[in-house]
């Protein structure tokens, strides 16, 4: 199972057209917040599933705040992450995410990449995909995450940049 994982695309969607044309097929798409108003467009172009929670960015949406799903063995938890405080980083998200039974929680809002995998059973993997249309970290690059899950449901993770 190949996974698309974006975030804070704040309605600039043709870095999103462009990944999407690049890496496809995948199985899935989850965007991690702040779409704008563009969630409809998004969910359109994705070509397979999608989930899209609602950012701080997000006004008068219907979207989920935050949703919890199964990616094989792995139960994800999707939040834009701005009620965690994860600018200051990711300790937090992560003890609410074990509090939750979680095994990933996917989050965005700081427009800067991160990946810090599991280093035991116990622990939780982060996964912030950055923004793919506003990044942030240093060499301001636009980033996305492909997660895979292969024959024996091991999950792997890979920042790309554009």
């Amino acid at each position: 199972m190949r996974i698309l994982i974006v975030s804070d695309t704040h309605r600039n969607d043709r870095n999103l057209r462009e990944v999407l044309e690049k890496v496809a097929p995948v199985d899935m798409l989850i965007h991690c917040g702040d779409t704008e108003g563009s969630e409809y467009y998004i969910e359109q172009i994705a070509g397979c599933p999608v989930h899209i929670v609602a950012g701080n960015n997000d006004f008068f949406t219907d979207m989920p705040r935050e949703e919890e799903f199964m990616v094989g063995d792995y139960k994800v938890w999707l939040t834009h992450g701005h009620q965690y405080y994860v600018y200051m980083g990711n300790d937090a998200i992560k003890e609410e995410a074990r509090a939750r039974g979680a095994n990933i929680v996917m989050y965005g809002h700081t427009h800067r990449p991160l990946i810090d995998q599991a280093k035991t059973v116990y622990d939780v993997t982060t996964v912030n995909p950055g923004s793919i249309s506003y990044p942030r970290q240093e060499g301001r690059r636009p980033s996305y995450v492909i997660m895979e899950v292969d024959r024996f449901g091991k999950a792997h993770y890979h920042l790309n940049y554009l």
